[in-house]
């Protein structure tokens, strides 16, 4: 997950040169490169596309910047009359943008290597607007949802909407996966999780399915616990991701239970340590999910400070044991 990012100096030079991260992100050029840049170093099996789950409220119209050490900053969504300022008829502009880097990307790669094009699930995303930024407990999004489910409610609609685009557009561009990032699921007691998890992703897969019925689609559904079987069997997502507070034996049972492909759950911070506790647990995973249908992965993003040779060495790891 996040494959490129601040630990590669070779990005943090290519993030120098564009400027802005909403500049990095539209740049298809830079964005391409960034994105290739893992492929080149590691020789991964599959590139991910570079960019951000706040493309898309940027491109509704809300104003997002990121703030150096500190996360993304948007004008709060707090009410049905900011909901009304949203202009869906902006995306085509900037979303062309990320699909030129899907395009740059597909035609560079090996063939049989995968690009996978993503984008925030709308709960997570709904949680950043209506927040103005990150939080611990997406409060603000949850108490909106709470006392005025109609406005929230519509604001859903409209990123189902707007992510069936986007994502239509970046399978059509040479995406040959796409995953669904719900980072903030876990936030959300059961009756609410249904309604603002699982009924937007279910939507959204569906349509995704009767546009590209060969796509594969990934859903992370992070920290949702038990309620992970649920979100697979009523999504109808094809694969699912694993944070690392989920268990290898649970994501065996999930696998062989729900025919599902499981991908994680390394802890993104072993990657940092390196040495023989890393080694450990990729073994314990490996063998744990061996014969069943699992892509090794992070349990989320690789962080800034992990130090390159970590993860070359955690790519051999992998490689001898296949």
């Amino acid at each position: 997950m996040r494959q490129a990012g601040r630990y590669l100096p070779e990005y943090r030079k290519v993030r120098a040169q564009a400027g802005s991260f909403l500049n990095l992100c539209y740049n298809p050029e830079l964005a391409s490169e960034v994105t290739l840049q893992p492929i080149r170093r590691f020789g991964l099996d599959a590139a991910i596309l570079f960019s951000d789950i706040l493309v898309v409220p940027d491109a509704l119209g809300q104003r997002v910047s990121f703030v150096e050490g500190e996360g993304p900053r948007l004008d709060p969504l707090t009410s049905a009359a900011d909901l009304a300022r949203l202009d869906k008829l902006q995306v085509g502009t900037k979303f062309d943008l990320v699909n030129e880097t899907v395009a740059r990307t597909r035609a560079a790669l090996p063939p049989e290597v995968a690009l996978i094009g993503f984008c925030g699930a709308p709960w997570t995303v709904a949680t950043y607007m209506v927040g103005g930024r990150g939080s611990p407990d997406q409060a603000d999004a949850r108490l909106m949802a709470y006392r005025d489910p109609d406005t929230f409610s519509r604001l859903i609609d409209l990123l189902v909407e707007t992510s069936v685009q986007y994502l239509s557009g970046q399978i059509s561009a040479g995406a040959d996966a796409i995953q669904i990032f719900d980072s903030w699921a876990g936030s959300l007691p059961d009756n609410e999780f249904d309604r603002w998890v699982v009924a937007p992703t279910r939507h959204i897969v569906r349509e995704i399915k009767a546009r590209h019925p060969n796509t594969p689609i990934i859903g992370f559904p992070r920290a949702a616990g038990e309620k992970t079987t649920r979100y697979v069997r009523e999504t109808g997502v094809d694969g699912v991701s694993c944070d690392t507070a989920f268990s290898l034996e649970a994501m065996a049972t999930l696998a062989e239970e729900e025919q599902v492909v499981v991908q994680g759950n390394l802890d993104p911070l072993l990657l940092v340590a390196g040495g023989e506790a890393l080694e450990t647990r990729t073994r314990q995973i490996l063998s744990t999910l061996a014969g069943r249908p699992f892509v090794f992965n992070l349990g989320h993003g690789i962080v800034p400070q992990t130090p390159p040779e970590n993860v070359a060495r955690l790519v051999a790891l992998i490689r001898n044991q296949e």
